[in-house]
């Protein structure tokens, strides 16, 4: 499995309602990408002061580096992460992608 984690510096100008908006944006990928899971995002709850203004993140879990491969050069994806980074600090500035590959034992 392959957790994808996506840190973003959101614009201070971007609504709660527009976050939202990029988040069901991204959960409807769900239906269209097999082999994506559920869109978890948050702001950062983490009492320790390393986030380096990195509010708010997400993370998706695909089933194989494939499924996240398809994900990723998906037409609805690029859409949808338009949309993103043109709500970030800086655009891509503001984002940071980290993939971690999770063994289920």
């Amino acid at each position: 499995m392959i957790r994808h984690c996506v840190f973003v510096r959101f614009r201070d100008d971007v609504s709660a309602s527009e976050r939202a908006a990029i988040h069901a944006d991204l959960e409807a990928l769900r239906s269209i990408i097999d082999g994506m899971g559920k869109v978890h995002l948050s702001a950062n709850v983490s009492p320790e002061p390393f986030a380096r203004g990195f509010g708010h993140g997400f993370t998706i879990d695909f089933r194989d580096a494939a499924a996240r491969d398809a994900y990723l050069v998906h037409e609805a994806h690029q859409r949808a992460g338009a949309r993103l980074v043109a709500a970030l600090e800086g655009g891509t500035g503001g984002l940071m992608v980290f993939d971690l590959e999770i063994n289920q034992a």
